[in-house]
């Protein structure tokens, strides 16, 4: 059993800082903060473990082979997922995905 290296793209990486952003205008300086670190320690977590996450239920994710893992309910991670390495290539709001 060994350890999977985890990419987080620029895409992904964008999104969580648009989210952050927001969140931070809102006078909740503190929260994104700790959004952005619980973030980044369960993204983390994916290199730990060898298990294999589900197909996106949206169509053209799937056709692609992309995966994906909800995170809080209002978010999904999509991932790209080989052997030894795990690419982190979306994080988006649950809703936007058809």
């Amino acid at each position: 059993m060994g350890r999977r290296k985890v990419t987080i793209k620029q895409s992904a990486a964008f999104s969580i800082a648009q989210i952050a952003w927001f969140i931070e205008s809102n006078g909740m300086v503190k929260t994104a903060e700790k959004f952005v670190d619980d973030v980044y320690d369960y993204l983390l977590r994916f290199e730990n473990e060898i298990i294999t996450y589900p197909f996106c239920r949206d169509e053209k994710r799937k056709l692609i082979g992309l995966k994906c893992k909800p995170y809080k309910r209002k978010f999904t991670i999509v991932i790209l997922e080989t052997d030894n390495e795990i690419i982190i290539t979306e994080f988006i709001a649950s809703k936007l995905i058809y």
